[in-house]
């Protein structure tokens, strides 16, 4: 006996679905019927939830946009070190793309579609706050004494970001969300050396 969803439980999972083949496909591939298929379901089912694809672009850029900001919070959470609140921030933010690999797709489309553009928007806005909440740690931490005096924030936020941005390129060559976490921590240690007061130079 087939056992009906609720409305939000089919919505995440229509949601889901798209994502899911926005990676495998490309976002701008992807079609109201393939994720009817993938579910075992008709096109028709699907618009009584969504009577438009770009609502479901709309409700994932909601969803991925929230997933970036309630990392950022996370990583506040005991009011660890400025040092120690940095790497949870980054590495949380690496898991959420392990998890939602799809999420830097929709920053490369180039022939986007009002609803590509509405998750593009919500993800850089996301970001945005991402990188200010960078720039705010590696600051404590100079504060701090934990990274040397002198070092730039802006180019210290940047130089992490190039670290995130080279995992997700090799991720999106590769296909392999999982190197993400499996490289991840220790690039980041590396980066991160480089900041302390033993690493400045003579």
């Amino acid at each position: 006996m087939r056992i009906r969803k609720s409305a939000e439980d089919r919505k995440s999972e229509i949601e889901q679905t798209a994502l899911d083949l926005a990676f495998k496909i490309g976002p701008t591939q992807v079609t109201t019927g393939m994720i009817a298929k993938k579910l075992g379901l008709t096109q028709p089912a699907i618009y009584r939830h969504y009577p438009k694809k770009d609502d479901i672009w709309a409700a994932i850029a909601a969803h991925l946009g929230e997933q970036i900001d309630q990392n950022i919070t996370a990583s506040q959470k005991g009011n660890p070190a400025p040092a120690e609140q940095l790497k949870k921030l980054v590495l949380g933010h690496l898991q959420l793309v392990k998890e939602n690999p799809a999420l830097p797709e929709f920053m490369v489309i180039r022939d986007k579609t009002d609803g590509h553009i509405v998750v593009q928007d919500s993800i850089q806005d996301a970001m945005t706050a991402f990188r200010v909440a960078l720039v705010t740690n590696i600051r404590a931490a100079i504060n701090a004494g934990d990274f040397r005096a002198g070092l730039d924030e802006n180019d210290a936020a940047t130089l992490i970001f190039g670290v995130v941005q080279s995992l997700v390129l090799r991720m999106m060559v590769t296909r392999n969300p999982a190197i993400l976490m499996k490289d991840g921590q220790r690039l980041l240690d590396l980066q991160l050396a480089g900041f302390t007061p033993t690493g400045e130079n003579p």
